[in-house]
């Protein structure tokens, strides 16, 4: 070709030399505005991706300590809190972190640390959460807020660390365009590399059927017509390979569809069964009602609550009257009958969402009463035994009722004298025999006495 041919001679390679220095120039100049003005863009970006990302931090931090605070201001734990703050105001990105807890009789404490270098950013957000704990799961307790703020100096310098990145990335792109550019131009570049540069340019896969062709070749069957034969052959396997992919993906598609239905009908099973057990390990077998386990979870909250907020609390021992005389005329058949239609009695007479009904033995039967006083509880306990009553289940062996009655007793809580539930349900006991010992049938409550 011609410029082989001249390169040959002084003059040609001392002017290509020439040529080949300024399109250096001009090429290494165009690379450094073109990284000055690309660094300026994708610090924007950047900016705005570590912000995302430092809030990202911060929220997932949020996320974590949350629970744990709820717990230990529930709990009246304040070295747990100190502990949690402690913990969080380490992290970099962090400027300051802010802890409200709310007390039910006192004014708002406010806990908070701070990292020395720091101030606030408006710029920047504040990310508050209510703090709230379930001591069971109908329960949800609000009992302090979270307040994160964003360290700015962490974000500054994060950024600056991304910017100096990107400039140097810019900067190497710009070097290597550059020797590539000079490899290029030493390698003769000719207008049928340029054929075959445009030709590629607008290929797409509406054009793979159109061939390469070299115009005006002075040599054939040269390198560059099996450049053009490689690309036309490219195009012929690439045409196969679009159509055997977009095949696949047909497939792809429709079998990822069936495993998603399969997956979710999968999932939408076990969470079924998963609520299924855990109804059942917390409700009695025979009568449906709360058994013991999950009258103890209640009542150990419950109890913790009431002692913390000075709330009234009441409890309700149900007995049912010679049961086990019921049981030898009628036989076991009957007196699981007579269960749960007494339990279900019970549970009618129980009005609020908040009351817990559990059978604790045989024929006994308890009713938590959250926020309720001695009047109200013992309107409640002569409601629920005039349920049983009036359900009419004939008792020929009682020696109180023609039918099947239950003796109720009756206490509230008195923090002074119940440092326990234990005391407190022995309280309600000792109204349970009272109520026994003046002829069944009857609602006793306990009033204190020894």
């Amino acid at each position: 070709m011609s410029v082989a041919v001249t390169s040959k001679h002084p003059g040609t390679s001392e002017g290509r030399s020439r040529i080949g220095v300024r399109l250096l120039v001009v090429t290494v100049m165009a690379g450094l505005v073109f990284s000055v003005l690309s660094t300026l863009v994708r610090g924007g970006f950047a900016y705005m991706d570590e912000r995302d990302a430092l809030v990202v931090e911060l929220t997932q931090v949020q996320d974590i300590i949350r629970p744990a605070l709820a717990k230990a201001i529930w709990e009246l734990d304040r070295g747990s809190v100190k502990v949690h703050l402690d913990s969080a105001a380490r992290l970099s990105a962090l400027g300051q972190v802010e802890v409200t807890i709310l007390m039910a009789d006192a004014p708002p404490e406010i806990h908070t640390r701070t990292r020395p270098d720091w101030s606030l950013d408006a710029s920047l957000p504040v990310l508050r959460q209510s703090l709230v704990y379930s001591p069971y799961p109908e329960a949800r307790e609000v009992v302090g807020e979270l307040a994160v703020f964003a360290n700015g100096r962490e974000l500054q310098r994060r950024l600056y660390r991304e910017i100096a990145i990107i400039f140097a990335t810019q900067l190497l792109q710009s070097l290597l365009l550059a020797g590539f550019v000079m490899w290029m131009f030493n390698r003769s570049v000719t207008r049928h590399v340029r054929d075959v540069a445009a030709h590629l340019d607008v290929l797409s896969p509406e054009t793979l059927s159109r061939k390469l062709a070299l115009r005006d070749k002075m040599n054939q069957n040269d390198e560059l017509d099996q450049l053009a034969g490689g690309v036309n052959e490219l195009q012929r396997r690439l045409r196969g390979h679009l159509a055997q992919q977009a095949q696949y993906e047909g497939e792809l598609s429709r079998h990822r569809d069936h495993l998603a239905e399969l997956v979710g009908e999968r999932t939408r099973e076990l969470e079924a069964a998963n609520q299924k057990l855990g109804e059942l390990s917390r409700s009695d077998a025979l009568t449906g009602v709360s058994n013991r386990r999950h009258f103890d979870e209640c009542t150990e909250i419950e109890f913790r609550r009431a002692r913390r907020t000075h709330e009234a609390l009441s409890l309700v021992i149900c007995d049912i009257d010679y049961f086990k005389r019921f049981n030898d005329t009628y036989g076991h058949v009957a007196g699981d009958d007579c269960l749960r239609r007494v339990a279900a009695a019970l549970a009618g007479g129980c009005r609020r969402g908040g009351d817990v009904l559990a059978r604790v033995g045989g024929e006994e039967f308890v009713v938590l009463l959250p926020g309720m006083g001695a009047a109200e509880a013992v309107r409640c306990a002569e409601r629920l035994r005039a349920g049983v009553l009036a359900l009419g289940i004939v008792h020929s062996a009682s020696d109180v009722a023609a039918s099947v009655s239950i003796s109720v007793g009756v206490a509230v809580l008195d923090p002074s004298r119940m440092e326990s539930f234990d005391a407190f349900y022995h309280c309600a006991d000792k109204a349970l025999y009272r109520a026994k010992a003046l002829g069944r049938n009857r609602v006793v409550c306990w009033e204190g006495e020894e």
